[in-house]
């Protein structure tokens, strides 16, 4: 009589079950922390945007960090000019494209990384402005970019090209100085430049630039920035000299490696 086989109980769990549970485990976890932490970045934003600093907290934070070298009422000192007239608008440029606070002493003074947030920078303005008022901030229309651009490009290669580059990319000056590109400069910061005309840029006061005028060149600028070269590679667009350069190397340098080449053929 043949033995009765006994069925092993279809109950058992597959090995990938527990594979399987584990992936669904982290996902379920990984998606709540990412949500979570969306939450929490929304709140720290909104905190910070209703928690604006005031003119008083300006001050605070100018004369921790600026007043060494400007002095604790903007008169100045032998480390640093007075900020009397200079405005907000000054400062905000100052600050904001990480010149100032100024690292080290220097022909002229770099950009670099920002060290405060937008509050900060607004509230120091804010505060010099009311101590020793100057130059504001311009309308949203002066910097919106829709202005003339052929004749804000003609205004610049008038006023601005023989220092800053016919295409905006910069040049260099005497003594270790130089004009800055303007290939990611904003609007405002145009705009702040030809008004307190800072490190080696002369004022461009209503006199010799309106705001009209000024607007132009802002939506010209604007212009090079958005568009490519239409001339292909820009080569820095530094004009004569690299576009020299390449010529001499790859120009030449071809020339010559033909005339090898048919020589070697010849012989």
């Amino acid at each position: 009589m043949a033995r009765k086989t006994t069925r092993r109980s279809n109950g058992r769990r597959s090995p990938w079950a527990a594979a399987a549970l584990i992936g669904i485990g982290l996902l379920l976890t990984g998606g709540a922390y990412a949500g979570a932490s969306a939450a929490m970045a929304a709140t720290d934003d909104t905190a910070e945007t209703a928690s604006t600093l005031t003119v008083e907290d300006g001050k605070k934070l100018f004369q921790a960090n600026c007043a060494t070298c400007h002095g604790l009422d903007l008169q100045g000192t032998a480390d640093g000019p007075s900020l009397y007239g200079v405005g907000e608008l000054a400062v905000e440029f100052q600050v904001a494209t990480g010149r100032m606070p100024l690292q080290m002493s220097g022909p002229q003074a770099p950009q670099k990384p920002v060290q405060f947030t937008d509050a900060q920078i607004q509230a120091m303005a804010a505060w010099v402005q009311s101590a020793a008022p100057g130059p504001s901030y311009p309308s949203d229309e002066t910097i919106d970019g829709e202005g003339d651009v052929s004749r804000g490009a003609e205004l610049f290669r008038i006023n601005c090209a023989m220092c800053h580059n016919v295409a905006a990319a910069g040049g260099a000056l005497t003594e270790g100085k130089y004009a800055p590109g303007l290939q990611s400069t904003s609007a405002l910061h145009m705009y702040a430049a030809m008004v307190t005309g800072p490190q080696n840029m002369p004022v461009f006061n209503d006199m010799t630039l309106t705001t009209e005028d000024k607007r132009d060149i802002i939506s010209a600028l604007l212009f090079l920035q958005e568009n490519e070269s239409p001339g292909g590679f820009s080569l820095g667009s530094l004009g004569p000299v690299s576009e020299g350069l390449f010529i001499w190397i790859f120009g030449i340098g071809a020339l010559i490696a033909l005339t090898v080449w048919v020589t070697a053929k010849s012989n």
